[in-house]
């Protein structure tokens, strides 16, 4: 690697140790690895994910592993890591995310060629070939409960809107937000909106962050052509109720409220 890398990759994992490694390797295959630095920061795992992550990469001049002291949440997590990154493009990546080998090289030259993207993220796909929606509309409330509920029945082409799902497959496109799995900046620019929300413990920090970006005059891009590998189950998955029967659904919903109190002025 040389003296200065191109791009730092960040990694947040909780108990996700063994996808980690995967997604740390297909980060090693990059056409570009040789001007990647990788940071992992293991956000309080209760198990010995840390230990199987020193295996693994410990003595990898690429790798430097992060050990936080208590579960900063995804937002902060990716914050906390972020002040160790020495690279002039940034790159956040959940661990259940592999890139093609191809994905840093192309993401680098558009960011670089362009000074009017923002953020930049790459088409997920699961292993069965499906094509996760992770370029979307701006929700309101409604538009988030029609997607957990019976609604979704009713309202198909609200939610349709919502999900863009009708939005034709072109190379390159804008759109008004992305998900949070696989997301490309200048490093510049992320410390310019000063990080992620840490108010958000998980999920909606994805979208308030893109919204910063729009407001900042930026543009938020989704690039097909550019491809990751996703995991089928997501941590938000499910119904209304189902949410509310899982830890992890309600720091969903109470970042929800979080969310549309802050942009919306929504009483809670």
């Amino acid at each position: 690697m040389s003296a200065q890398p191109l791009v730092s990759a960040i990694i947040v994992t909780t108990w996700s140790a063994q996808d980690a490694v995967k997604c740390v390797q297909a980060l090693l295959q990059q056409t570009i690895a040789s001007d990647l630095e990788i940071l992992v920061i293991d956000n309080h795992s209760e198990d010995d994910s840390i230990g199987t992550l020193r295996a693994r990469f410990g003595h990898h001049p690429q790798v430097r592993l992060l050990e936080s002291n208590r579960n900063r949440g995804y937002g902060a997590g990716n914050n906390y890591a972020a002040r160790y990154a020495s690279g002039e493009y940034l790159l956040i990546i959940n661990p259940d995310n592999e890139l093609e080998p191809t994905g840093l090289e192309h993401m680098v030259q558009m960011v670089r060629e362009d000074t009017s993207i923002g953020i930049l993220a790459p088409k997920l796909e699961y292993p069965d070939g499906r094509v996760r929606e992770s370029a979307r509309a701006f929700p309101t409330l409604l538009d988030v409960c029609i997607k957990r509920t019976f609604l979704q029945y009713i309202f198909r082409n609200r939610l349709r809107r919502y999900l863009q799902t009708d939005v034709p497959d072109i190379p390159v496109r804008d759109t008004d937000w992305v998900v949070g799995a696989c997301l490309f900046f200048r490093k510049d620019f992320f410390d310019q909106l000063h990080g992620f929300d840490e108010r958000f413990f998980l999920f909606f920090e994805d979208m308030d962050l893109c919204r910063r970006c729009r407001d900042a005059g930026k543009r938020v891009i989704f690039v097909s052509s550019i491809r990751a590998r996703d995991r089928k189950q997501r941590l938000s998955g499910g119904g209304f109720f189902s949410l509310l029967l899982r830890k992890t659904g309600r720091i969903h919903i109470a970042s929800a409220l979080k969310y549309f109190w802050k942009w919306h002025g929504m009483p809670v």
